[in-house]
C-alpha cells in the first residue's frame, strides 16, 4: 500500500514535470495529456524497477524503451513524430543530481585542489549521470530500429 501510494504521488509530479516542459517545447495541445501520462509512466516504471533491485542505470533503460515503446504507438496512431512524445516523457528521470553533485566536486576541486577523494567522487557521479543518459538514448532509439526494421524489405 505504501508502494502504490508512492507511485501515485510521484506519477502525479513527473507528469506535471513532463506537461511543462511539453508547454515550452510548444507540442500541439492535443497530446499534452499523452507527454504527461508518458512521464508518470517512465518515472513509475524506473521507481517499480528500483524496488526490485535494478541498478538506476538497467531501470531507467528499461523505462525508456517502454515508453520508446508506447510513443511509437502513439505516434503511428495519432500521426505526430515520436520525440513530440519521447522528449517531454523523458524529463523527470534525466540525472540532475548526479550531474550537479559532479559539478559542485568540479568546483571544490578547483577550490581545494585535486585531492583523490574528490576526483574519485567527481569520476563517480560524472560517470554515473553519463551511464543513466546513454541507458536514456539506448532505451529510446532500440525500440525503433526494431519496429522500424520490421516494416522495411528486404533488398
Amino acid at each position: 500500500m505504501e508502494l502504490l501510494l508512492k507511485l501515485f504521488v510521484e506519477a502525479i509530479f513527473a507528469s506535471l514535470a513532463s506537461l511543462g516542459f511539453a508547454m515550452v517545447f510548444n507540442v500541439p495541445k492535443h497530446t499534452l495529456k499523452y507527454c504527461a501520462f508518458g512521464g508518470a509512466i517512465v518515472y513509475d516504471l524506473r521507481t517499480i524497477f528500483l524496488t526490485l533491485d535494478f541498478g538506476i542505470e538497467i531501470s531507467t533503460f528499461l523505462a525508456s524503451a517502454i515508453i520508446g515503446i508506447v510513443a511509437l504507438y502513439w505516434s503511428r496512431k495519432y500521426k505526430i513524430p515520436r520525440p513530440v512524445y519521447t522528449v517531454a516523457s523523458i524529463i523527470p528521470v534525466l540525472p540532475g543530481t548526479y550531474a550537479f553533485s559532479a559539478m559542485v566536486t568540479l568546483i571544490d576541486i578547483n577550490r581545494y585542489g585535486a585531492k583523490p577523494e574528490l576526483i574519485e567522487l567527481f569520476i563517480h557521479d560524472g560517470l554515473k549521470s553519463f551511464s543513466i543518459l546513454f541507458a536514456i538514448t539506448f532505451g529510446l532509439v532500440l525500440p525503433s530500429l526494431y519496429f522500424l526494421r520490421l516494416n522495411r524489405p528486404v533488398i
